[in-house]
């Protein structure tokens, strides 16, 4: 269960930087929606890894990566013809990071723990 836990995280990072550099950006029909984006993508992929590390100088590392992910993802939207970086964006994305740390567990149950409990066989 691990491993697929795992491959997903890595598929969320993927998306994130497809969705990033892609031409045509993602638009959310409200003021400032892209920050919203950014805050839930960034917060999901904090909250997914945190079920895999628990320990805080791992997530230390961990956010610390995703947000230098997120400063990256900037950076190279300005050598795209199509899409600018802002700023903003990864200060939503600093802060999307923060709320997926805030919502993992110690403080939510560990989903990765109760999935692994709930497929795996019964001892008699």
């Amino acid at each position: 269960m691990r491993r697929t836990w795992i491959a997903g995280g890595w598929l969320i990072i993927a998306a994130i930087v497809f969705l990033s550099l892609a031409t045509q950006a993602v638009e959310i029909n409200v003021k400032e929606g892209d920050k919203i984006g950014h805050l839930l993508a960034y917060g999901f992929l904090m909250a997914w890894w945190s079920q895999l590390y628990v320990s805080r100088p791992t997530r230390l590392q961990l956010a610390l990566s995703f947000v230098a992910l997120g400063a990256a993802m900037e950076l190279l939207q300005g050598l795209t013809p199509d899409r600018f970086p802002e700023w903003l964006d990864l200060a939503a994305d600093a802060a999307g990071v923060l709320l997926g740390w805030l919502v993992s567990p110690p403080r939510i149950p560990n989903l990765l723990n109760r999935l692994a409990d709930a497929v795996s066989p019964k001892q008699p």
